[in-house]
């Protein structure tokens, strides 16, 4: 199927009706407990017509108690839901319109493709021409138009997600919600379906929240990404956003490795100075976020790490560090490498090409950060 032939499938098969353009999904301090612990602690979110919102968080930061809260398999102690501008906190899962595809598929086993997609047709009463249509249309948007008469032990897991993809979108739902629909797959299928889930959402143009604890998979296909914990939305907003400028210590390793290092913030507005207690310093930082001077927690991702050789580089650059090579290992598309800097390990990844290739323990190098790679943060106890 081509590009155009993608998107008139996706126009015929799955884009919401004109006139029903809202926020599809609305949260307004929405709480869920068990006894005294709070799963889900006042929460508000709304989830745009056609954007791809992914709840991320630790076990137990109650991201996936809020898609089922979502979807009506858990209710809610207190706050609103509005899906597609109605309030449904007292409306059934099967009445919400919501299309769902869940960890394990939940295929049927004794049903082929064909029929597995047009089940929710014909629990809806579709007729039985728009039905078919419809499913063939499901299918060709998720490339297995040629395997309607298969059953699903005949299928890799790859196929089996796309089959549960195309089921829940074939009845036009106001939402689709991913509940980890990626972790039963092996890492080089999950990576392809990521981009996968990706194109389906760009051709439908439905609104989509997915639930997961990996990372990878945020940064990879969401249009905006919720970072969750404890029952709390702690940080939200685009994953480049995110990933650069993470709003706290614990978004900051969440979402990628970084080096923690403890150090003094100090000087003057506009020319902040972090100084270790070795008395190396990181000049002019930039600060993301107001945060006072004295002790603070400083995080820099390993791949903004910069190592240059010691012997016949230039003179050192202010604020680099001088360090021994501990370790080097080779990563296929680069290098990972731990630095010992005087007593404090720095790790860092560079990418091939970048001149550290020939690195190896016991050499001697420079250790470099760039100002707005440096995030800074009021200092947390040791986790």
């Amino acid at each position: 199927m081509n590009a155009t032939e993608e998107k008139s499938a996706a126009a015929t098969a799955v884009t919401p009706t004109a006139g029903s353009r809202t926020d599809s999904v609305v949260l307004e301090n929405v709480s869920k407990h068990y006894g005294s612990v709070y799963a889900l602690d006042a929460v508000s979110l709304t989830v745009g017509d056609g954007e791809f919102v992914t709840l991320l968080g630790p076990s137990g930061s109650g991201k996936t108690t809020c898609l089922q809260i979502m979807a009506g398999i858990a209710k809610p102690d207190d706050g609103a839901i509005r899906i597609a501008g109605r309030d449904v906190r007292r409306v059934p899962m099967h009445k919400r319109n919501i299309g769902m595809v869940f960890q394990n598929y939940a295929l049927f086993p004794n049903m082929t493709v064909a029929q597995n997609v047009l089940y929710p047709l014909r629990m809806r009463g579709w007729s039985k021409t728009d039905s078919l249509d419809a499913m063939r249309e499901a299918l060709r948007l998720v490339r297995l138009a040629d395997f309607e008469g298969r059953k699903p032990d005949q299928l890799s897991g790859g196929q089996q997600q796309r089959v549960a993809l195309a089921r829940a979108i074939v009845f036009k739902p106001s939402v689709l919600l991913l509940d980890e629909p990626l972790s039963a797959l092996d890492r080089l299928l999950r990576e392809e379906m990521q981009l996968e889930l990706r194109r389906v959402h760009e051709l439908t143009g439905m609104a989509t929240v997915c639930v997961t604890h990996d990372r990878t998979e945020a940064l990879t296909m969401s249009d905006r990404v919720v970072l969750l914990n404890k029952g709390r939305i702690v940080q939200e907003g685009s994953p480049r956003d995110m990933y650069d400028r993470s709003g706290s210590l614990f978004a900051a390793q969440f979402l990628g490795e970084v080096n923690r290092l403890r150090m003094t913030l100090g000087g003057a507005p506009g020319a902040k100075t972090l100084t270790d207690e070795r008395g190396r310093v990181i000049p002019d930082v930039l600060l993301a976020t107001p945060v006072r001077d004295g002790e603070v927690d400083v995080a820099i991702r390993v791949e903004n790490v910069h190592l240059l050789p010691l012997e016949g580089s230039a003179l050192a650059a202010p604020g680099s560090w001088e360090g021994t090579v501990e370790s080097a290992v080779f990563l296929g598309d680069g290098d990972r490498y731990v630095v010992d800097c005087g007593g404090t390990a720095l790790v860092a990844r560079s990418p091939r090409g970048s001149g550290t290739s020939g690195l190896g323990p016991g050499d001697r190098v420079q250790v470099r950060f760039a100002r707005d790679d440096v995030m800074v943060f009021e200092k947390e106890d040791a986790a």
